[in-house]
């Protein structure tokens, strides 16, 4: 996996969205999160095509903090199986993908 990665989840509503962002962002897991609505989902479900209106994060961060920040979205998710994908970041500027790396560092400023 590249060493930058772009986390992509889907939540119901805006409290979910913000709850999960301010989390993750305030425990370093990732160094920034945005968030994009509405979006339409459809998708399977139990049997059956469903759709929905949802919120969708994205979320910058190391492929090293990837498992730590999946573990603390599904803690937050109100969703049986959440959306949890790392898309690499094949590229960026340096200047950039230094601010991602210092600031999902669990020791700030290393």
């Amino acid at each position: 996996m590249a060493e930058f990665v772009e986390v992509h989840v889907t939540v119901p509503d805006r409290d979910a969205a913000e709850r999960i962002a301010d989390v993750v962002v305030g425990e370093r897991l990732a160094a920034a999160a945005q968030l994009v609505a509405p979006i339409t989902s459809v998708y399977w479900w139990r049997g059956e095509v469903n759709r929905a209106k949802e919120w969708l994060l994205f979320m910058k961060t190391t492929a090293e903090r990837f498992d730590e920040l999946a573990a603390a979205i599904r803690e937050l998710h109100p969703y049986e199986v959440p959306q949890i994908i790392a898309v690499p970041l094949v590229a960026g500027t340096a200047d950039y993908l230094e601010w991602i790396r210092q600031e999902t560092s669990p020791e700030p400023g290393v």
